[in-house]
């Protein structure tokens, strides 16, 4: 059961992203519904068979003030899907201000990137452009829908018609 299931608001929104069993929970609990099920997945007990959860809306509408992505360590590593943005290598990554801290950089999502110990060492504290360095994709701050259905690692093509296309 390490599938997830995506969480929709009561008006149809993306909310969030939950276990399988969480969201049995939620319906079985009469505090969602079941939007869409697995076609050849049930969850079973001793006496009853149930519909595995892929989409789940809730009944009552919760508010959210922020709807957005936090920036975290492992939220940057997601969305440069855990790959150095100099090199391309795969291992031993950790995270590069594009722009220096000392020149003036910022810890924010247009200017942190995923890299490798090697390309972090030999950029240093210059920009890209000194160091004769380039990113393979520029940085940039997901938005939540764009998260959930690129960055999550556990998208199903149940979940586009709520998420948006590509």
């Amino acid at each position: 059961m390490s599938s997830k299931v995506l969480v929709l608001n009561q008006d149809y929104s993306a909310f969030n992203i939950c276990s399988v069993p969480k969201a049995f929970l939620l319906v079985y609990l009469n505090k969602a519904e079941l939007v869409t099920q697995a076609e050849d997945q049930f969850l079973r007990s001793i006496s009853q068979c149930y519909f595995y959860p892929v989409v789940i809306r809730l009944h009552k509408y919760v508010h959210r003030p922020y709807k957005g992505v936090v920036m975290t360590r492992q939220n940057i590593f997601k969305r440069d899907r855990s790959t150095c943005q100099y090199c391309g290598a795969k291992d031993h990554l950790t995270l590069d201000h594009v722009i220096p801290k000392s020149k003036g950089g910022k810890s924010n999502w247009d200017n942190l990137v995923t890299a490798c110990q090697r390309c972090n060492a030999q950029k240093g504290d210059l920009s890209p452009e000194e160091s004769g360095m380039s990113l393979k994709q520029s940085p940039f701050k997901p938005t939540f829908l764009m998260f959930i259905r690129d960055f999550s690692g556990s998208s199903n093509e149940n979940w586009l018609p709520y998420l948006g296309a590509r």
